[in-house]
């Protein structure tokens, strides 16, 4: 099935409900905006990636071909399951201002779409159970680019991310902190000679923009998740001070997410065993990767202004 983003499922939303709870989720993070969303049947999505391409020839008059297929590697990319449940007292309910409990039912949405984005990040199924592998596991080999080879790190290299976009064919976005969006910033003020440009992202908000690639910010609120902060290990070694970009090609063919069906949210009402009425915030999510060149990690950067 064709993959699409929250922003277009609030489009399609038969009920105001789910309009408004795809449009919580859209709005909690930048990933979740911009990232689309395939809905499979089953638990798990089962696809063939590219691993060696068939070979052609010149051939003389009278020669012949040797035919051959190429390889391909199966894959397969799991569902899980992420939420909560949430009760308001009746109390508060009966008493409270109007849409208190809408608000917390709100408040649940956002920490579990946060929780969701970072696991998009540094989600790893080896070390953590029930979640999925995030973009920092599946980021190996020709894929992963050291900013430079300095123990502690070095200062964002724009040369290096000039790479790193090469690495990606067909990038469409940059996926970096709040830092070290800033590290391109301080780094213009500074005098580089950078195409950073400004736009608007589908709810008005200002988007920065480095070689007509939109800024995706890993870290929407700064108490919720820390998925890039400056406490990675570095190429170089000494202290773990460092932190990653990613660059990805998003889409069908590339980068995207895995749902059973749209994120919901249900009200199960007052429970008989106590006055609270209780709402489960549930989505059956998770991460594909169509090819290995969709994504390429740039790590080994440490803060301060983007050098050339």
């Amino acid at each position: 099935m064709t993959a699409i983003t929250l922003v277009q499922a609030m489009k399609l939303a038969t009920t105001p409900l789910d309009r408004i709870v795809r449009k919580k989720y859209a709005e909690a993070t930048d990933l979740l905006r911009v990232l689309p969303f395939e809905t499979i049947q089953g638990s798990a999505k089962r696809f063939n990636r590219e691993k060696t391409m068939p070979t052609v020839a010149f051939r003389a008059v009278g020669g012949s071909y040797t035919p051959n297929s190429g390889d391909v590697d199966p894959q397969y990319e799991g569902l899980f399951i992420a939420g909560g449940e949430l009760d308001v007292d009746t109390f508060i309910v009966a008493t409270g201002a109007p849409g208190t409990r809408e608000q917390k039912e709100a408040e649940k949405i956002k920490v579990l779409a946060h929780s969701i984005s970072h696991a998009l990040v540094k989600g790893d199924s080896f070390s953590t159970a029930n979640t999925f592998d995030g973009m920092q596991v599946r980021a190996t080999g020709a894929r992963l680019l050291a900013n430079g080879s300095t123990s502690g790190g070095d200062v964002l290299s724009l040369a290096k991310v000039d790479e790193a976009i090469d690495l990606c064919p067909g990038a469409n976005a940059l996926i970096m902190s709040k830092a070290t969006r800033r590290a391109f910033t301080r780094g213009i003020r500074g005098g580089l000679d950078s195409p950073v440009t400004y736009g608007r992202d589908e709810f008005g908000k200002q988007v920065t923009m480095y070689a007509d690639l939109p800024i995706l910010i890993a870290d929407g609120v700064d108490h919720l998740n820390q998925s890039l902060a400056f406490d990675e290990a570095n190429p170089g070694g000494g202290s773990a001070v460092g932190t990653s970009i990613y660059v990805a090609r998003i889409g069908s063919d590339g980068l995207h997410g895995i749902q059973h069906a749209p994120p919901t949210a249900k009200d199960l009402g007052e429970l008989q065993s106590s006055p609270v009425f209780r709402t489960r915030i549930e989505w059956f999510v998770g991460l594909a990767q169509e090819t290995e060149d969709c994504l390429v990690r740039l790590y080994g950067i440490k803060a301060g202004a983007a050098a050339a």
